[in-house]
């Protein structure tokens, strides 16, 4: 008797599963003070998770590209720079990207939409960013944007705190 043409063939032997595509926390980096912070709380969330940080690096749209790569441009070296003492310690693994402003007077979530999107071309679920940052990347604008897009989930990280120097005691 010959098997029905209609009913597929059920091969049940062993199929390799397929590796999950990593979905890594991105931190917005923009060259200020609150940048430690925000790398700080985006390394503890990715080392729960255990998946690797995309740092994304916020620079003007002046800076030139390198071929060598996004982490290349001495501008983006030190904005990187800044924060990798704190990402340093976890040991999830860093991607860099870098996020060049737009040039002109865009609308105020048009940085953001765009921030949103290179973040989401690297599938990130979450993106942490400084409640204080340049005009359309502050993390109030990235909540809006991501709201408005459907994009990912913005956490808010406020300031840093200012600690006056002590002298040591004698």
């Amino acid at each position: 008797m010959t098997r029905l043409l209609s009913h597929p063939v059920r091969d049940h032997g062993h199929r390799p599963a397929r590796a999950a595509l990593v979905q890594p926390i991105a931190a917005v980096l923009t060259d200020r003070i609150d940048d430690v912070a925000v790398a700080e709380a985006a390394a503890r969330m990715a080392l729960v998770r255990r998946v690797p940080l995309l740092l994304i690096a916020v620079v003007p749209p002046h800076v030139g590209r390198s071929p060598l790569g996004p982490a290349a441009c001495p501008s983006v070296r030190a904005v990187l720079a800044r924060a990798m003492p704190k990402v340093g310690p976890h040991a999830t693994g860093c991607i860099p990207e870098v996020f060049h402003l737009p040039a002109g007077n865009g609308s105020r979530l048009a940085a953001a939409k765009q921030l949103l999107a290179l973040a989401g071309r690297h599938r990130a679920p979450d993106v942490v960013a400084s409640r204080r940052g340049p005009h359309g990347l502050d993390a109030h604008a990235l909540i809006e944007a991501a709201a408005l897009r459907g994009g990912p989930f913005v956490h808010a990280i406020a300031p840093a705190a200012w600690v006056p120097l002590r002298s040591p005691s004698t």
